[in-house]
């Protein structure tokens, strides 16, 4: 799951928690960028691979970072075969999971505490314009936690179609995966409103 650190002594643990946001973006924009072919989609992946090896990730640890976008890849690539080319849907999950693959990195090698003081700290000079930097990081946070929640919802919503033998059907399997966000978000903003964020 995104935001499980691994301590460790590799190269890209030793980079501070800025430098390395700074990079993920980059390197996020890049992909978006350049990898619009098959082909570059795939030295991409091999480039994210040997960042990986370099962190020392194991691979086990690596695919369990990844396997929860399974059904939500399958259903952005459904979508894209419709309406382009199987190319293109290559290029567009391709690109959606290194990108992934990518932040994974990043909160496998950074303690996610590190992250949000980071964040925190450079967004600080924006309180004289009313914004709130620990509101920011707290958006932040929920968010590292909400994105691998998210793809649990679709995967079990999945599994429990196919449990029961019922055949595919984008419908049928996106509309309890909105039930059930739409629950999951609610049940948090309470949660958020019950510690006094809730303006």
């Amino acid at each position: 799951m995104i935001g499980l650190y691994r301590p460790g002594t590799s190269p890209l643990h030793r980079i501070p928690a800025g430098p390395k946001i700074l990079l993920l973006i980059a390197a996020i924009v890049s992909a978006t960028l350049f990898a619009d072919s098959p082909f570059r989609v795939g030295l991409a992946a091999v480039l994210v691979a040997a960042l990986f090896a370099l962190a020392r990730i194991p691979a086990g640890v690596a695919v369990a970072q990844l396997r929860p976008m399974t059904w939500m890849l399958l259903i952005i690539a459904v979508f894209q075969l419709i309406l382009t080319s199987p190319a293109q849907a290559f290029v567009v999950c391709g690109v959606l999971l290194l990108s992934v693959a990518l932040a994974a990195l990043v909160t496998l090698t950074t303690r996610v505490t590190d992250l949000l003081d980071t964040v925190t700290r450079a967004l600080t000079p924006l309180r004289r314009f009313g914004i709130a930097p620990d509101r920011i990081a707290l958006l932040l946070a929920l968010a590292i936690r909400c994105v691998p929640l998210l793809t649990t919802i679709v995967q079990e919503v999945a599994e429990a179609r196919r449990a029961r033998g019922l055949t595919w059907s984008m419908t049928a399997l996106v509309t309890p995966v909105l039930v059930r966000a739409l629950r999951t978000a609610d049940a948090l903003g309470e949660a958020l409103a019950a510690r006094g964020v809730d303006d």
